[in-house]
């Protein structure tokens, strides 16, 4: 139900998104550029569940991260950018989300100082567009605060054009999979 594309760029980036068949919706999309020695780097998760240390090659045996530190995470939906940070047990009056324009992000805080972070949206950096504080909303609820940012009309516009033009794309191993070597 899911359908990869995987793009390379000119100046060494890759880029590969998961977007479910049925409702065109973006499920991840994962940055990847070379290291400094020309090797391939490690994927950066942008959008959809973070990778877990556990399934890659085990670099430390001995000391691992807590179960209850906070998860932060991107999961969009069709028409706004959507955060999701799990394990964050204060009620929602402790929670203030603002918008720094200069820094170009956007700040969580609590009122108890036990919850900080600063995160960009780099779709909009990508598209040079403003924050906009009015867009922005959230709401908590089972131990996870819920941060939406309504996607702006040219960000929607931009989508739609990628949709269309995915639905042109033949997929690479849409055969039965019969690869003929020499």
């Amino acid at each position: 139900g899911l359908r990869k594309i995987h793009y390379l760029f000119e100046d060494g980036k890759e880029m590969a998104e998961e977007y479910e068949v049925k409702s065109g919706q973006l499920v991840s999309r994962k940055w990847r550029e070379k290291n400094t020695l020309g090797g391939t780097g490690k994927w950066q998760v942008e959008v959809g569940e973070p990778i877990s240390p556990l399934l890659g090659a085990l670099d430390s045996e001995l000391i691992k991260e807590s179960s209850s530190n906070p998860v932060f995470m991107r999961k969009d939906t069709l028409s706004s950018f959507q955060w999701r940070i799990r394990n964050l047990p204060y009620p929602k009056e402790v929670y203030s989300i603002s918008v720094e324009k200069e820094q170009r992000c956007c700040v969580i805080q609590t009122t108890n100082k036990k919850y900080y972070k600063k995160f960009s949206i780099p779709d909009l950096d990508r598209y040079q567009l403003p924050l906009d504080a009015a867009a922005l909303s959230f709401t908590h609820a089972n131990n996870t605060l819920i941060i939406t940012y309504q996607k702006p009309k040219e960000i929607l516009a931009a989508e739609e054009q990628l949709q269309k033009e995915l639905k042109k794309i033949k997929a690479a191993n849409s055969g039965d999979g019969d690869c003929k070597t020499q």
